[in-house]
């Protein structure tokens, strides 16, 4: 008599939990790599700073414990340069690329959970998207080394000054924000050429990877009158919106300070600069600490909104943004349905929009209550309310992979370290991804019970 046979049960990971593998695995063997003694120029690096280190540079951030020009060797700034690289397009290539041989391929919901967290719209082929990408961000970082070598290799000498162009090309293309230089930018605040092209590199890594490629598709094709997708006439005008609003409410409120004790040319690229960075880059052309208070909740406000969808950025991004102020006007005028451009979006977006923004706010405000508790927690009162708006804005940069910061990343204790790891690594794969990850999604039927009012307002 024979037993029964059970069934074999093969583990299979879901697509979102494949994203998490990868950027676990790439912050592990990147923080191995810089906690080696030839990754640094001194004394080797601590487990928890060559951790920390990886995951800022994987995770596109540019929050650093340890300067990267000095403290690190030619090897070990190598090592951050690729964690930047592949971290930069992680998400949109080799994520995708990984999950298309998943199993003999991906399935059905894997490429729903896909398109939903990672593509405005469905793609034909995942790995002409791939080839695509790799040959558009080859070309544009080419491009941005020469232009940053013109400035640099004079400075520097050859080898140095065409390592530091390649290595800041990339590293504002990817949005990190990490520089070789001890003050960031600063050195380079009145350059036009330095400052152009490190804005043109983030603004053209910011919008997303499909929209460049659409931009870049209306040049060959013959019909003028293309009509542009949805999904990147609302990336190019909540952009524009957002940095040149953000420019000149950051001369507002510096009429009183800063800009006060500069030229105006010198104030026009300051402002401009940094409401660009702000939104996910991380790089600096002033010293923050210098900006008025209402100056840096600003900034923190156009960090929280961060970057495109598809792209090297963070935060909950410039879409879900504008689809929040669509909603609104919709709902004042009463309409059902949330318009915008003469295209009705679908109500399943506008929730997730919804969703996507109040996690967002969860998340930050109990990561800055952490932080304050671990960081001041005990200290006197005084001292205790000036850290608020430095842990606050920490916490912020953190969050949307940017980087900026008013100099408190050097004085985190190891369980405050351990935190802002914990949300540059939610910040760059997404909270929508971590609940594809682990949050069992309802299937077809759902269950509707009897309306009830409660009121609100």
């Amino acid at each position: 008599m024979c037993a029964l046979q059970q069934p074999r049960q093969t583990w299979r990971f879901s697509p979102g939990q494949v994203l998490l593998l990868y950027y676990v695995l790439a912050i592990l063997l990147g923080g191995l790599l810089l906690r080696l003694p030839l990754a640094s120029s001194g004394e080797p690096l601590t487990f928890l700073d060559a951790i920390f280190t990886a995951t800022s540079a994987q995770c596109v951030t540019g929050l650093v414990v340890v300067d990267t020009g000095s403290r690190l060797s030619w090897f070990g700034q190598l090592v951050v340069l690729l964690l930047i690289q592949t971290g930069g397009l992680g998400i949109t290539t080799f994520s995708v690329y990984l999950l298309s041989y998943l199993g003999g391929g991906m399935s059905l919901r894997g490429r729903q959970q896909i398109e939903q967290t990672l593509l405005p719209q469905p793609y034909a082929s995942v790995q002409e998207l791939v080839g695509k990408i790799f040959l558009l961000t080859i070309v544009i970082e080419g491009i941005g080394a020469a232009l940053l070598a013109i400035r640099l290799v004079p400075q520097l000498g050859l080898v140095q000054g065409l390592w530091s162009a390649l290595f800041h090309s990339v590293s504002a293309f990817c949005n990190a924000g990490f520089s070789l230089f001890p003050d960031s930018l600063v050195g380079f605040h009145d350059d036009p050429l330095v400052n152009l092209t490190i804005m043109g590199l983030i603004t053209a890594g910011g919008i997303g990877f499909l929209v460049l490629q659409e931009l870049f598709g209306l040049t060959r094709r013959r019909q003028p009158r293309h009509r542009l997708s949805l999904h990147t006439r609302l990336v190019l005008v909540t952009s524009c919106a957002l940095t040149l609003g953000g420019a000149l409410l950051l001369a507002l409120l510096e009429i009183p300070g800063e800009l006060r004790t500069m030229g105006a040319a010198d104030g026009f690229w300051m402002v401009l600069f940094q409401s660009v960075t702000a939104r996910t880059a991380g790089f600096n052309t002033i010293d923050l600490n210098l900006l008025e208070v209402p100056t840096l909740v600003l900034i923190m406000f156009l960090m929280f909104i961060g970057a495109s969808p598809g792209s090297c950025g963070g935060g909950i991004k410039t879409t879900s943004f504008a689809l929040i102020f669509a909603i609104l006007h919709n709902r004042l005028k009463g309409e059902r349905h949330t318009n915008i451009f003469r295209r009705t979006v679908p109500d399943e977006l506008t929730t997730r929009a919804l969703t996507l923004v109040l996690l967002s706010v969860i998340v930050c405000g109990a990561a800055i209550f952490l932080l304050l508790t671990v960081q001041v927690h005990g200290l006197p009162a005084t001292q205790s309310r000036n850290a608020l708006l430095d842990y606050a804005f920490e916490t912020v940069s953190a969050f949307a992979t940017v980087g900026l910061s008013l100099g408190v990343t050097g004085e985190l204790l190891p369980l405050g370290k351990m935190i802002i790891i914990g949300l540059m690594f939610v910040g760059r794969v997404g909270i929508l991804t971590l609940a594809f990850a682990f949050v069992r999604r309802a299937g077809k039927r759902q269950i509707r019970y009897a309306e009830e009012q409660v009121m609100i307002g």
